[in-house]
């Protein structure tokens, strides 16, 4: 099976950093595309940035200038970057990977998430 394994939150003050990692394993034979995306308290599921294998990035207006994705396709790895951090940005974040095991066809894959507390 593929699991994506997050790893990096936590509590943060207002304008502090925190950077996410995730790292893809098991059974995935290729990866089209890596993201986040975060779940607010009382909110759905939304999403974050995204990065494809060629680099082209994507990201929320809300988190634009203040997040940076970055990714290794050689380690199936993405990382998330988050700068001048707001209280609005608590949310759990989930690892996305839109991927193919072989001969399959292409799919999300998930991970469990990881808290992201941004408070005073």
């Amino acid at each position: 099976q593929v699991q994506l394994v997050e790893a990096g939150g936590g509590l943060v003050q207002p304008g502090g950093s925190l950077r996410l990692s995730c790292a893809a394993s098991g059974s995935i034979f290729g990866i089209n595309a890596m993201g986040w995306y975060r779940q607010a308290p009382g909110k759905e599921r939304a999403l974050v940035a995204t990065i494809t294998s060629a680099g082209s990035t994507n990201y929320a207006d809300s988190v634009k200038g203040r997040f940076t994705i970055s990714r290794d396709n050689a380690k199936n790895t993405v990382a998330l970057q988050m700068n001048s951090l707001k209280p609005e940005d608590t949310a759990v974040y989930y690892c996305n990977a839109n991927g193919y095991e072989r001969w399959g066809a292409s799919r999300d894959y998930w991970g469990k998430g990881t808290l992201v507390t941004v408070s005073s």
